[in-house]
């Protein structure tokens, strides 16, 4: 999928439906008692951030979403069964969290107690004015601080309706996100067939969240991945990385607002070329974060790259189609290399020193470690990701869907970027502070990567032994 924000997702006029949990099923929810089950790490680093920088008085949105089309005219009874079906598949959607004085407590419902509701919110006819609906609309509703924090919504037209899907990030990730147009389609087909809906069970998030908490809780700060994790801190300065170039921002400031660089980064031929030349090194990962480790010294000077790889945490089959936040991170180091083979060498041998360590979640680590990490800003550190999405289900119709995962830019002061493989090329998505430096300085970078992504022949040359990242 196109990473984007709402106002880029090829938005259309048309009559605007909403569906949210119903009444009903919020008061069975405020009644309920607590979940044993604890929050992931991730998840509560997360709300709590959110609420710390609420109480610095500034709402921060931070949601995830997904947009997509059906076909033809749509029917909505098959629709509502199909999103409610969907929503009763995957646990952590219809589980949310209280405060206990200063502690998180989990609750779940069951199955039979979740109902959506229905309204007709009225017809548009301005792009504009249904895309600043929408955001605010979304804004509201996938708030971190609330529950429900997600909302279901669709625009219908006689020829096609495109859904429009937000959530708090505590409940999915990227790979959700993706997988979400597939998923849809199938349960509404079923649903206008009359048909049963077939197919494994999914693991739940929430039981993931209970077993990954209890393995983290298991280690002490003596533990081997705190210790390395306390020595690249140290290496940053006592900090966690930031993007290494200059973003015009003043040390101690007001949190900025952001900006979004979308675009295709390079075609299908090209990513197949640079994808072929780093395969020896591991693959594309590699070869993002090595351009990456070569540019930002042209750009800034800094002698060594540091920074948070994120890796998936499905670990087992069962959560291989669960929606969720199954994100962790590494740390890499990679001084400045005199050539891209040197950085991907480099590369190569940092993630399979480091890789194991996502799988303690860094906001254990760092309540570990003691320091004073207090929150200031949505994103902990800055992020290079790189996702081969082209096997996903589903992936090969996300054109003629119009389908996009949806980010919400609003306030930060990190580079966080996206380089998605689709099949028609690389896509490159970039959150970064909206100043004129930064502005400059991104460009820079996407210019600068895509020349060498370009720059890579097309032939193999001799190269190291297959390594395989795991």
């Amino acid at each position: 999928m196109r990473i984007s924000d709402i106002q880029r997702c090829e938005i259309r006029p048309g009559r605007l439906v909403e569906w949210r949990f119903s009444p009903v099923t919020i008061a069975a929810a405020a009644a309920l008692p607590p979940d044993p089950r604890p929050p992931a790490y991730i998840q509560e680093s997360h709300i709590r951030t959110a609420r710390s920088v609420r109480e610095d008085g500034l709402f921060v949105p931070t949601w995830l979403g997904a947009a997509f089309d059906l076909p033809g005219e749509v029917d909505l009874d098959a629709l509502e069964g199909a999103l409610r079906g969907w929503t009763l598949r995957h646990e952590t959607l219809r589980s949310g969290f209280r405060w206990a004085g200063d502690d998180m407590q989990r609750f779940t419902l069951a199955e039979s107690d979740v109902s959506l509701h229905r309204e007709v919110v009225g017809e548009f006819t301005d792009a504009g004015a249904l895309t600043r609906y929408l955001q605010d609309r979304f804004d509201a509703a996938a708030d971190a601080l609330g529950w429900p924090n997600l909302i279901y919504t669709a625009v219908v037209r006689e020829d096609s309706t495109s859904v429009y899907m937000a959530f708090d990030h505590t409940n999915v990730d990227a790979y959700s996100i993706h997988r979400l147009p597939e998923e849809i389609n199938g349960l509404y087909a079923a649903a206008l067939a009359g048909s049963p809906v077939t197919g494994p069970s999914v693991g739940s998030y929430v039981d993931f969240c209970e077993q990954e908490r209890a393995n983290a809780d298991g280690i002490d700060d003596a533990h081997a991945i705190v210790g390395r994790w306390r020595e690249f801190i140290a290496r940053c300065g006592g900090r966690l990385p930031e993007f290494p170039v200059d973003l015009g921002l003043e040390p101690g400031g007001v949190l900025p607002t952001q900006k979004l660089v979308c675009e295709p980064l390079v075609d299908a031929d090209a990513a197949a070329a640079f994808e072929a030349y780093c395969r020896p090194y591991g693959g594309s990962l590699v070869g993002i974060l090595a351009a990456t480790s070569l540019i930002v010294h042209e750009l800034g000077g800094q002698p060594v790259y540091r920074t948070v790889v994120p890796f998936h945490t499905r670990l087992k089959s069962a959560w291989s189609d669960s929606v969720g936040w199954y994100v962790g991170g590494a740390p890499i180091e990679v001084p400045a290399a005199r050539d891209l083979e040197t950085a991907l060498d480099t590369v190569r041998a940092e993630l399979r020193a480091n890789r194991t360590l996502a799988r303690i979640p860094l906001a254990r680590v760092l309540r570990l470690l003691g320091a004073d990490f207090r929150p200031t800003s949505p994103d902990m550190y800055s992020i290079i990701s790189y996702v081969d999405a082209r096997l996903i289900p589903g992936a090969a119709d996300w054109a003629e869907q119009k389908a996009y995962g949806l980010l919400r830019v609003s306030y930060g002061d990190q580079v966080c970027a996206w380089v998605n493989r689709l099949h028609e090329g690389l896509w490159f998505a970039c959150r970064y502070p909206d100043t004129d430096i930064a502005y400059k300085n991104v460009r820079r970078y996407v210019e600068r990567l895509r020349d060498l992504i370009l720059s890579v022949p097309a032939t193999d040359r001799p190269r190291p032994a297959e390594l395989a990242l795991s």
